[in-house]
Order: C-alpha cells, then structure tokens, then sequence
C-alpha cells in the first residue's frame, strides 16, 4: 500500500469526530473543500467509502468505523505532539547553541544572552567560544557571530551583517617612549609588529597603501584579546578593533599610532545554516543582537541595518 499523507488522515478523523466537512474544516482552520479533498484523495488510495453523503447528513460507513478505531488515537496523539513541538510554539523556546570568537563573546555575546534569557524564560542558552571556525551543522550550533574583513560567500550559510568594525594601529606609551612614535609607514616598517594569525595586516588611506605587514611579525596569535594584552604589555605595534581597545586609549593604557591610517573596515554578521524555516530563538536570538548593536555599535560610524 502506498504512504498514506498524515494530513488526509487528519481531515478524515476530524470529519468522524465532527459529523460534518463544514465543521471539521473550521476544525482545522481550512476550508471545507480541502477537507473534502482530503478524505476523497483518502478513499480512492485505500479504495474504499468511508462517508455516506447527503444534503442533510454525513455518517460513517463500516469501513470508515474500523479504520477510525484504528488510527484516531495515533492520529490525535501524534498531532499534539507536533503542536507541541518548541520550535513551532510563538514563544521562543529549547536550546540555542550559538558561537563566536572569545573576544566578541565577551564584547557582545555576554549582555545579548542576558537580555535574551531575561526576555523568553522558556529558554536556554549554551555559548561556544573558540577562535576556531565552527562547522555550525557538523557541531550542530544555531547561530554564528563571526567578525570577516570581506563579505562571506559560504552558499551553505545565509549571513546577515548587523555591524561594522574599524581596526586601527594601537600601541603602549612604554613601547613608544623606547622605540619611537612611527609617523610615516616606511618608519613603520622598522617597529616590532604583533600579528592576528588569519587577518591580512595591510593599511590603507587616501595617500595610498602599505603592503601586508604580517610578514615582519615578531609575535603572532589567534586571540584577539590576546593580542591587545601583549600590545599593551609594550612588545610592539598592532592592528586592533576599536572595540577592543578605545577603553584602554581611554585610560592611557594604548595610543592609536598613524591616525590616518587603518586596515580595511570589516563586518559583523550573525550566521546559521541555511534552513527555509528557522526556530522562533533563532530568529529572536538574531533581531535582539541587532537590536543591541544599534544601540552600542561596534565602530564609531557603523550605519549597519540602517
């Protein structure tokens, strides 16, 4: 026998339970003819009758009796399972899995799962922070935070960019007062470099260019916290966010050296796999992180969203 469509048995339970298609479509929230279409579609597949129609009255027959006996208690059972489902409820509900880099958990992450957990109580938050790239269906992870100096072209991925960050050259006072204050990127290239592994270290501005400085690297790292405590420590110069390090400019802890130059502007983007219905957290998840970075952006100019 060919595989019966749950829905069908759905119609032909509701019109038995009711005594009417009008009824059973309201039931249902359809109209009457597709719950007429149903339980004919459902007929002819098992080939038998299971209503006697007429203008008056609609009654089931013996074949229609047995077969109801048989499936309506699956039958209802499995529908309020469905309906029960967290991710089909309005109400954002289950276990979000979300990942980002330590120094955007910290910056971003931390007070976005706050005002979540706080806004839907039905909810669960467990954070992946790893400066290594999540393979988010392999890992079975909802949602991404990633930071890229280029637009991501992953066709598996949809990702929707919800910020933007400015990398600026920071360096101590201590590392300034021993080595001297670059003015020029020729003289730049005589200083101690700190280099962020998997980020090109090119500087731009309207004069022009200076090529990837990564290759004079006296310290190289994966972290970007990291990478901002051994700047600060005085072992060199380093590109850095803004976000990263205008608090400790703030206070006196980091000078931003060569002010007109910086490295390309990069994006902030929430990433999750690409399915053609997302869970209400997710969804939820995404619009309070926006929301949160409109509210404190990322770059000084960031017109993300806008």
């Amino acid at each position: 026998m060919a595989t019966i469509d749950l829905n069908l048995m759905h119609s032909f339970v509701a019109v038995h339970d009711t005594g009417s298609f009008s009824r059973a479509a309201e039931r249902l929230g359809v109209p009457r003819s597709t719950v007429s279409r149903a339980v004919a579609t459902l007929e002819e597949s098992l080939g038998v009758l299971l209503f006697h129609r007429t203008t008056r009255k609609v009654s089931t027959t013996t074949a229609g009796a047995s077969l109801y006996d048989r499936v309506a208690p699956s039958v209802n059972s499995l529908m309020a399972s469905l309906a029960e489902l967290p991710e089909r409820e309005e109400e954002p509900s289950g276990t979000l899995r979300v990942t980002s880099t330590v120094d955007l958990g910290v910056t971003v992450l931390a007070e976005a799962v706050k005002r979540f957990t706080v806004r839907y109580p039905k909810t669960q938050v467990e954070v992946l922070l790893s400066n290594t790239l999540v393979d988010l269906v392999r890992d079975g992870v909802d949602l991404a935070l990633r930071i890229s100096l280029r637009p991501l072209r992953d066709s598996t991925l949809v990702a929707r960019k919800v910020g933007s960050i400015a990398i600026q050259l920071y360096a101590s006072p201590a590392y300034l007062a021993r080595k001297g204050t670059p003015r020029t990127p020729e003289e730049l290239q005589s200083h101690d470099w700190i280099g962020f592994r998997g980020a090109p270290q090119v500087l731009q501005a309207k004069p022009g260019s200076l090529g990837d400085l990564g290759a004079h690297a006296r310290v190289t790292c994966d972290d970007m916290s990291f990478a901002r405590e051994v700047v600060k420590a005085g072992a060199g110069i380093g590109m850095l966010p803004s976000f990263s390090a205008d608090a400790e400019v703030a206070a006196g802890a980091l000078v931003r050296v060569m002010p007109r130059w910086a490295s390309s502007t990069g994006a902030v983007y929430l990433v999750h796999p690409g399915r053609k219905h997302l869970p209400p957290k997710v969804t939820a998840f995404s619009e309070l992180v926006h929301e949160l970075l409109r509210q404190r952006p990322l770059a000084p100019t960031d017109k993300a969203g806008r």
